[in-house]
């Protein structure tokens, strides 16, 4: 399952990226001429690309795991091998910090605009982190809730942490919220793009933004993906333009709200001020997403008046 939400997350944040102009569809490059054969500096491209999408995702799952191990130090201690091959037993806030600090390396090395970077990444960590969640309900891992007697309540007698009573069965409501903030954080990328202003991409409707990135015959080593700033084509001027960060500030917001919230239903154990570990984190993303969200406010303030 952890593969499923893998590829999941890979098609949806390509599909975010070569709307926003960051990613060229396939087949679709625009080259100029050059001696070097045009299969070659489209496939140069595409595996740039690939890279973008593909190393995050890796790096997530190597987070998520490494964040679940060090939460019980006692047990990988005790089996270090068995805890570390182990399908199961995958940290979310772990696989969140990884995910996104290796996918910022990756686009700042690509030159791509940090706050862009961010937003076009959100919709597909929410939606990975949803299908994840699924491979936690088939495997009764213990992300289960407490008991309940509502109608929908369910018990996992062969569970990796079995029970008979009747729990809740919170990675289905968690994959629910995940793929509603998806929705969301894709409808908001969609206003940015619809809205106009500066779109950062390599494609634009007159043809490349910088099309020498593309073909470097004289070049054996060619320089990292870069992105130019180019006019989207046909800006709605009624619309106001959500300001680049604030896809990836209402990920933060909803997502954390979200954890903290089905955290009182669940069964981790206690440990600081009351609160479970993935509670506390959870807490700490909405506060850094409130934050992000208030400074981005005052900056569009800022440059609205300057200009």
């Amino acid at each position: 399952m952890v593969a499923c939400a893998m590829l999941a997350a890979f098609f949806m944040l390509r599909a975010d990226l070569i709307r926003r102009g960051l990613v060229a569809p396939a087949g679709k490059l625009p080259l100029k001429r050059s001696s070097k054969p045009a299969a070659d500096i489209r496939a140069r491209v595409n595996a740039e690309a690939e890279m973008l999408i593909a190393i995050p995702c890796l790096a997530g799952i190597v987070g998520a795991k490494l964040y679940h191990v060090l939460e019980s130090p006692a047990d990988f201690f005790a089996h270090p091998l068995d805890q570390l091959i182990s399908p199961y037993g995958f940290a979310w806030f772990g696989g969140l910090l990884a995910g996104f600090a290796v996918f910022v390396w990756v686009g700042r090395r690509q030159k791509i605009p940090l706050l862009t970077l961010l937003d076009a990444g959100s919709p597909a960590a929410a939606l990975g982190y949803g299908i994840g969640r699924i491979g936690c309900f088939l495997s009764g891992d213990g992300d289960y809730g407490i008991p309940t007697s509502l109608p929908w309540g369910m018990s996992f007698p062969n569970g990796l942490v079995p029970t008979t009573q009747r729990v809740h069965p919170t990675p289905i409501y968690e994959l629910i919220v995940a793929c509603f903030i998806a929705w969301w954080l894709w409808k908001m990328g969609a206003s940015q793009i619809q809205a106009g202003g500066l779109k950062y991409g390599l494609i634009s409707a007159g043809g490349p933004a910088n099309p020498e990135l593309y073909a470097k015959s004289e070049s054996r080593r060619p320089s990292p993906l870069k992105v130019t700033p180019t006019r989207a084509s046909r800006p709605d001027q009624g619309q106001r333009r959500p300001p680049d960060g604030s896809v990836f500030a209402t990920y933060l917001i909803l997502t954390g709200l979200a954890r903290f919230l089905v955290e009182f239903i669940r069964i981790n154990p206690r440990s600081f001020l009351g609160m479970s570990n993935a509670q506390a984190a959870g807490l700490g993303c909405v506060i850094a997403g409130v934050i992000l969200r208030w400074w981005l406010a005052k900056l569009h303030v800022g440059t609205a008046t300057s200009s």
